[in-house]
Order: structure tokens, then C-alpha cells, then sequence
């Protein structure tokens, strides 16, 4: 009976040790051990203008809204700011100490990994699995996927009805029968949209492809059309004119933040109250308005402070 009051003892005391570290992990990872460390680790993946690299060779250096966004944020809260790359199949990961998928409309964890960063911001979009495993903070931007094909392809932009759903309705009916490039692990996977329920043939890359790559491919006729984001068709858009056109909403509307440990409540308060004040003095508006000038045609009224929204 002692024996076993003994064991009973001793598991409650490490029951009590492992809560105890466990308390102290989460406190670290927050607000506090930021500004102890005196860095702000800022994961990113290369994509758009939200992170990317200008220049060659030795002469690269890093560009972006997100860049910008979050160099900002390392000063107002005194500390040196640290670029951290990541991939789309790791960035989660990289933030949360465990690899983290979604594969075939469900999520899978994966090994443990270290943690490298402390935000995650490269235009990532708000998708529900993702929060299952990271917090969100304020949304910042407008997004939405879209079917974009080459100019020449014989579907034809749909025209609008005024109800999002019917356009989706029509896009989705448009796509039977066609190639159409998607993407995994991303806000282009097409399991979230139903689109293997289409008739299109879906075409996944054999290996990983960036987002960025997407229209070079259908250029290249490696699909008839591809879905996209709204940031990346509008800078496609610029980049090559004439050549592609978009066809139509495949999903409803979406909202881009930057994204956060679930064990990190003080930073990700930090970065709103950050956020809402470069909102407020203009600055915000100033940013964006340098990495995506038309964006403001597409969504003026969601800049104008109608459409923010906290997750």
C-alpha cells in the first residue's frame, strides 16, 4: 500500500514538473521572451510582393509588403528584426515545433521540428484548417482565389451576376473537361473548393512548385489554366499583359493576416494594436499602395476600413 502510494506520488509530482515546463515553454514563446531575446524572428515564404528577394547573386536583398510590415512592428517594439525563409510544407511547422499538413481535406501532424520564428508573413491566407493549428491575427488584406487561363483558351470570362455564389456556380461549370494547375498545402489546394467534383482534370505539380510559377506554366502549356490568388493575378496581370485572362471567382471572399503560436496571445495583441495604428496615421494605406497600386480598384471600399475584421 505504501509502494503504491509512493508511485501514485511520484507520477503526480512529474504530472505536476511536465505542467510546470509546459507553462514556462508557452510563457517564453510570447511577447516577453521577444523583447528578451531582442529579436523578432519573421518566417516567411518567397511569394509576391509580400516577400521577395530584388536583385542577383550578392546583391539580393529583401523586398516586400510583409518585409516592410513586419520591420515596422520589430521597431515599435525596440528590437532588431530577423528574416527566417520557410517553404509552404514547413512554415507551419517552422512556427509551431510540429510539421503540419493538409492533405487530401484533413489535417495530418507530423514529427516535431524546431522552432525557428515567431510570425508567420508572406500573404498567407485565412483557411480554417490552419487555424486548427496557429492564430490569426487582424486581417490586412483582400483576397479570393480566381481561375486565370491563357488568352487564348476557348473559356471565356463569365460575366457577373451580382451573386458570388451563381459566379462560382459558373466558373465551377466552365472547368468540366479542362486542365486546370492547382496546389496543395496552399489557399490553392483544391480540396478546400470541391473541385475534384467539377469533371476538370485537376493537375497537381510533380514537384513543389511556388506560387509564382503557376501562370509561367500555363503560359508554357503545362495546363490550359491554373487558380491563383488575388494578390498573384494582379501582379500577373502587370506582368504579362494580354497574355492571360481571368476567367472567374472560385472561392468566396478570403482575408489575409499574419499568423501566430496558439501560445503567443501578447505578441499577436502586440501586432493589432501595431496594425490598427499604422491604419490610422496612413501608413498602412502607403505600403500597399507601393506593392499593389490596383489593388485599391478591386477592393477600395475594404481599405476604406468596411471590411476589417478580427479572427
Amino acid at each position: 500500500m505504501i509502494a503504491r502510494k509512493t508511485r501514485r506520488h511520484i507520477f503526480s509530482s512529474i504530472a505536476s514538473l511536465l505542467l510546470c515546463i509546459a507553462s514556462f515553454s508557452s510563457f517564453s514563446m510570447d511577447l516577453e521572451e521577444v523583447k528578451k531575446r531582442g529579436v523578432l524572428r519573421h518566417l516567411g515564404v518567397s511569394y509576391a510582393n509580400f516577400v521577395s528577394y530584388i536583385g542577383q547573386n550578392d546583391f539580393q536583398y529583401l523586398s516586400g509588403l510583409d518585409v516592410e510590415l513586419m520591420q515596422g512592428f520589430a521597431k515599435s517594439l525596440g528590437v532588431e528584426y530577423q528574416y527566417v525563409p520557410a517553404e509552404w510544407t514547413n512554415v507551419f511547422g517552422k512556427l509551431t515545433g510540429q510539421n503540419t499538413q493538409f492533405t487530401n481535406n484533413q489535417l495530418v501532424f507530423g514529427e516535431s521540428m524546431p522552432i525557428e520564428g515567431d510570425i508567420i508573413a508572406n500573404g498567407v491566407t485565412i483557411l480554417e484548417w490552419r487555424a486548427q493549428v496557429a492564430d490569426f491575427s487582424d486581417d490586412y488584406f483582400p483576397s479570393g482565389v480566381w481561375l486565370i487561363a491563357k488568352s487564348n483558351s476557348s473559356m471565356r470570362p463569365i460575366r457577373p451576376s451580382g451573386e458570388l455564389q451563381q459566379d462560382i456556380a459558373q466558373v465551377k461549370t466552365l472547368m468540366r473537361g479542362k486542365d486546370v494547375l492547382a496546389m496543395e498545402q496552399s489557399c490553392l489546394d483544391p480540396n478546400l473548393y470541391n473541385l475534384y467534383e467539377t469533371g476538370a482534370n485537376i493537375i497537381l505539380p510533380v514537384k513543389q512548385r511556388k506560387l509564382n510559377e503557376m501562370v509561367p506554366a500555363v503560359l508554357n502549356s503545362d495546363a490550359e489554366s491554373t487558380l491563383l490568388d488575388v494578390p498573384d493575378t494582379l501582379i500577373a496581370l502587370e506582368k504579362w499583359p494580354g497574355e492571360i485572362k481571368v476567367i472567374g471567382p472560385v472561392s468566396e471572399d478570403q482575408r489575409m493576416a499574419a499568423v501566430f503560436r496558439k501560445e503567443s496571445p501578447k505578441l499577436r495583441h502586440a501586432f493589432n494594436q501595431y496594425l490598427s495604428k499604422i491604419r490610422s496615421d496612413g501608413t498602412y494605406e502607403q505600403l500597399v499602395e507601393k506593392y499593389y497600386p490596383s489593388v485599391f480598384y478591386f477592393y477600395g471600399d475594404y481599405f476604406k476600413g468596411n471590411s476589417q475584421s478580427q479572427l
